[in-house]
């Protein structure tokens, strides 16, 4: 849903458009709010453009590798805290290919049933099988590793995975990774962990959800993140150790058989790093335009916050659905996904936001949630 934030008129021009709360950039590293760094990732960009052309005409394996691909690698690893990374050139190709390179026929994949539609795509590929747990509800995946472990007791060869999301895009909420290790090192299976919503989000300076809980990335197998959210860009990566990132090199599809990122992309990628690295204060001021969106959206009567509060995925639902009243969801989904979750209202939070912005867009639902729903709670 789009909302119009600044009241202004449909011919101003394309950099005048409205500040927007279904926009993924988060971090607001391409908002106008932040021209310093805008002027930074184009200047960036367009030496990029100049050096190397629009793109690589290649797989990474054949001629498709540029020195500027390796230093995106680097920065990415060196930013999480990991031996190495590895670039794909679509951030949706990073889940479609990491997941079937690893996990195989007669493997088994434990997953969260909220998962978004990149990673069900994987687990499909995959071919592996497949056992779904309740959203975020730690007593279903402990019972669902237990039955699993019990099952499958004395079999030799079978690798096991645990695959979530570290923020949810499909529910707003934040997986409780203390509690996922635990249940991991007690029951012996790998864990998968998209970061594509907290990479840039959580934590005291980005790094994700292993910063946000204290928990060392080591005890992760596997971290996978599109850069289209926090980073501005395209793309996506994967992390870990180095043999995990090498076995991909030669067996991930969306790597070996897809033409390499546009090294303009890359180049974005690592100065967005960079601007995130150095200015602490953009995660400050995401941190509190949440506060004050959901200190504006509480005061909705017809809505419930099904979000996590430091979430800046912002999901609102009915509180009690009625048959006479008919009401359009934001949060679509392709007919694809087999997420189970409801739909509902999704707003994204970005650092690019001023406060007016999130007071005008809280006061703007609350009289339309008036209008639509009346006094029904």
């Amino acid at each position: 849903m789009r909302v119009d934030l600044r009241g202004r008129s449909q011919d101003q021009s394309l950099s005048q458009s409205p500040n927007s709360i279904e926009c993924h950039d988060v971090v607001g590293v391409d908002s106008e709010k932040r021209k310093t760094s805008m002027v930074m990732t184009l200047d960036s960009c367009s030496s990029a453009l100049e050096k190397y052309g629009v793109g690589s005409c290649g797989p990474r394996g054949f001629y498709g590798t540029i020195d500027v691909h390796l230093d995106c690698e680097a920065r990415i690893a060196n930013f999480l805290g990991t031996p190495d990374s590895i670039l794909y050139s679509y951030g949706l190709s990073t889940m479609f290919s990491a997941i079937p390179a690893f996990s195989k026929k007669g493997d088994i994949i434990v997953a969260d049933e909220g998962v978004h539609w990149g990673i069900q795509n994987g687990l499909y590929l995959s071919r592996s099988t497949v056992v779904y747990f309740k959203h975020n509800d730690m007593d279903s995946l402990s019972k669902t590793l237990e039955n699993i472990t019990s099952k499958y007791k004395g079999t030799k060869n079978l690798r096991r995975y645990i695959v979530v999301e570290a923020l949810y895009q499909n529910s707003g909420q934040i997986a409780p990774l203390d509690e996922i290790i635990k249940l991991k090192e007690k029951y012996r299976f790998r864990i998968l962990l998209d970061e594509s919503n907290s990479f840039g989000v959580l934590g005291s300076s980005g790094r994700g959800l292993t910063e946000h809980y204290g928990v060392p990335v080591e005890k992760l197998d596997l971290i996978t993140a599109a850069m289209g959210h926090a980073l501005a860009t395209e793309g996506g990566f994967c992390t870990g150790s180095a043999r995990v990132i090498d076995h991909q090199r030669l067996s991930s599809s969306g790597y070996v058989f897809s033409a390499s990122l546009p090294p303009y992309l890359a180049s974005a990628a690592i100065t967005a790093i960079d601007v995130l690295d150095e200015n602490p204060n953009l995660l400050t001021k995401l941190k509190n335009n949440i506060a004050v969106l959901w200190k504006g959206l509480s005061r909705i009567p017809s809505f419930t916050i099904a979000s996590h509060p430091e979430s800046p995925i912002v999901y609102l639902r009915l509180k009690q659905s009625t048959e006479d009243s008919v009401f359009v969801a934001a949060s679509r989904r392709s007919t694809l996904d087999k997420c189970k979750l409801p739909v509902g209202i999704r707003l994204f939070v970005s650092a690019g936001h001023e406060e007016s912005d999130l007071h005008k867009a809280s006061e703007s639902l609350e009289r339309v949630a008036a209008i639509v729903l009346g006094g029904r709670n």
